[in-house]
Order: structure tokens, then C-alpha cells, then sequence
């Protein structure tokens, strides 16, 4: 157990949340300066996308810190966060880092793996929770340390939620509520709201909830099993099935000239493993 950390100590819960205090908006570009992320919409099953993360973070000898805390649970072993599957992969640094306190997040004892951290992966569940944990803590501070020094932050689910600098679905009533008591995720990637599960679960249409309130976000909604790859301003598919995206235009690879599309408030697309989007100019490059 001793790439294990465990601190079970509930914070004292709250209905509102300032969220991130450290995302970088004085940055030319909408992702990470440096670093690479890799947002996965839920369900990650795919071993080439775990792989991927081994890969950006390294290698084998990387060191790779998980984090389970959106889950909820009281206790958590040393596979927790898929901490497990990127063993078996290869990766021989790997540390599960879990508190509900954000008092013990601030400390450097409980923080110091992300100190020399190469990756980092958030588990799923209730991305509200990685909020109250660790939002304006040292911990958080680390996490964007580890993309600074070229790391890669990935995650899946909530995992990938928290990763946009809107929090969707962060309501901790339930999941369906889209604009809830917690709206600001880590913001790796700025000015965006991050959905998942979207076409297993039916909610492409759900983003437009954010959009009619917060009409300036980009909306990117990540399907099961599929990763979203970013760096600087560039996104790109990889594996899975679809990504959506609601730039208040539309893409089509057959054209859209002879199409009867709705307005740009009630409009989306797809894109598939391998395509590309530059996210400073919110459009498809071909």
C-alpha cells in the first residue's frame, strides 16, 4: 500500500462554490500552454487511450498520481481511478491521492507526489466533490504545476467535467441539473463546459441549457469510451465514437449548402476519431 495515500476526512459540504482560483486567462490559447490534456467522456475501456496518457506522461517510469474523490466513497485501494489499469499497462509510479478536507489538500505532506507528478488522472462520479476537496487549495495548484512542466492531466466523466472552466453538471442535488450550485471547474481549458456519457445517455441536446444562459462558452460533449486530446488550441479525436461540439455553426463532410439547418441556438455536430478542431478559432480544420 505504499503508493497509496488516504486522508477519509469529510470536509463540511457547501451549496456554492468559487471553484478554481487558478485558471490562467492571461494565456494566448484555450488549452494548456504546455502539457497535454485527454478528456474522456465516461466509461473508459479502451486500453490505447490509457496508453496514451503512459505515453504523454513519459513512460513506464513516469510518475502518474490518480485521483478517486468524485466517486464519494468512504475508502479507497490502490487501484482506485484506474490506477489499476494504467499498472498493468506498464507504469511503475503510480499513487492514488485522495481527501474530502480541503484543510489537508493545502499541506505540502498530503500534496507532495504531485510535486514531481508527470501525470495526472481524475476518476468519475460527482465532479462537485473534486470542487469542495481540492478548488483554491495547493493541491489544485499542483495540477496545473504538472501541466506546466509538459505533463498530461486526463480524466474520465467527472473527470473530464472538471476539466473545463464551466462546471457542467455540477449540481449536487443530482446530474440533470446543468447550471447547478457549482459552476467552475479546474479550467485546464478556458471559456468551455465539458458534458459526457452523451450518446449513451441521450443528452445531446442538454448543452443548450448552458449555452442559453452562458451563450459565450464553447460546448463540448464527449461520448463513452472516446477521448478528447488537447494542447495549446488544438483538439483532437481520439478513438471511441463522437465528439460534439456547439460553436453556434455546423460541419458537415458531405457539405451543408443544400441542408435545412436550425439557427445557430439550437445547433451541433459531430466529430470522429482522428478529426481535427482548432479551438481558438472554434472551427473544424480539413
Amino acid at each position: 500500500m505504499k503508493n497509496i495515500i488516504l486522508n477519509s476526512m469529510l470536509a463540511l459540504a457547501t451549496l456554492t462554490s468559487a471553484g478554481s482560483i487558478y485558471q490562467r486567462q492571461d494565456s494566448p490559447y484555450v488549452g494548456p500552454e504546455n502539457g497535454t490534456l485527454v478528456i474522456i467522456g465516461g466509461n473508459a475501456q479502451d486500453d490505447a487511450i490509457y496508453q496514451r496518457i503512459i505515453d504523454l506522461a513519459g513512460g513506464p517510469d513516469a510518475p502518474i498520481v490518480t485521483i478517486p474523490t468524485a466517486e464519494g466513497s468512504d475508502t479507497y485501494d490502490d487501484d482506485a481511478a484506474s490506477a489499476g489499469t494504467l499498472r498493468r499497462l506498464g507504469a511503475k509510479n503510480v499513487t492514488v491521492l485522495h481527501t474530502y478536507d480541503p484543510k489537508v489538500a493545502d499541506t505540502e505532506e498530503f500534496a507532495a507526489p504531485l510535486r514531481t507528478a508527470k501525470g495526472v488522472f481524475f476518476g468519475g462520479g460527482r465532479q462537485w466533490r473534486l470542487v469542495d476537496a481540492y478548488a483554491g487549495t495547493l493541491t489544485e495548484q499542483l495540477f496545473h504545476e504538472v501541466l506546466d512542466r509538459g505533463g498530461v492531466v486526463s480524466g474520465s466523466s467527472a473527470g473530464a467535467s472538471i476539466q473545463g472552466s464551466f462546471l457542467t453538471r455540477g449540481d449536487t442535488a443530482n446530474n440533470q441539473i446543468l447550471v447547478g450550485d457549482h459552476q467552475v471547474g479546474f479550467g485546464f481549458v478556458k471559456n468551455v463546459a465539458i458534458d459526457q456519457h452523451v450518446l449513451v445517455r441521450n443528452r445531446q441536446f442538454d448543452m443548450f441549457d448552458i449555452l442559453k444562459v452562458r451563450p459565450e462558452l464553447l460546448g463540448i460533449a464527449i461520448d463513452e469510451n472516446t477521448a478528447l486530446i488537447v494542447s495549446k488550441n488544438d483538439a483532437e479525436v481520439y478513438r471511441g465514437t463522437y465528439v460534439i461540439f456547439y460553436d453556434g455553426g455546423f460541419w458537415s463532410r458531405e457539405g451543408s449548402d443544400l441542408k435545412n439547418l436550425p439557427d445557430s441556438s439550437s445547433i451541433f455536430y459531430f466529430l470522429k476519431d482522428g478529426d481535427k478542431y482548432d479551438l481558438g478559432k472554434r472551427q473544424v480544420v480539413v
